[in-house]
């Protein structure tokens, strides 16, 4: 398995993943381009084939505290095919994100998950904190 930044030529396995309609591919290969700086997508590979992907958003804090430079990382979109789900390509993905995340220099980084994923995020180093705080606009 190789572990890897993922590229211009991966947008389209990118957008499959995601579940993006082929006639919305250009639309979502200009989003992609459009935010290369602040998200950060990665692909796992077997065999030559992608089979799953992680996004790192690297975001800014206003500055304060004594530090001009607060970025913060927000993992996003992690998605492993099904059949090679269980065999350590998510911690994988998650090893390269954070990596990645260290050698920014980033402050902390987040993931919001779904209940099934909770278990996953913690046995790679991420735990519940108490001053995360969610508003959502009443439906």
């Amino acid at each position: 398995m190789i572990v890897r930044m993922a590229e211009p030529a991966d947008v389209p396995v990118l957008a499959e993943l995601r579940d993006i309609d082929e006639d919305d591919l250009p639309a979502y290969a200009a989003w992609v381009s459009a935010h290369a700086g602040t998200h950060l997508p990665f692909v796992a590979e077997i065999d030559g084939r992608v089979v799953g992907c992680a996004w790192l958003l690297v975001a800014e804090r206003v500055p304060g505290n004594g530090a001009m430079d607060r970025r913060y990382g927000d993992i996003q979109s992690v998605m492993v095919r099904a059949e090679h789900r269980g065999q350590g390509i998510g911690a994988a993905l998650m090893e390269a994100i954070l990596v990645e995340a260290r050698i920014r220099g980033l402050l902390h980084v987040t993931v919001h998950s779904g209940r099934r994923a909770v278990d996953f995020y913690l046995r790679n180093g991420f735990e519940h904190h108490r001053q995360l705080l969610l508003w959502e606009p009443a439906s």
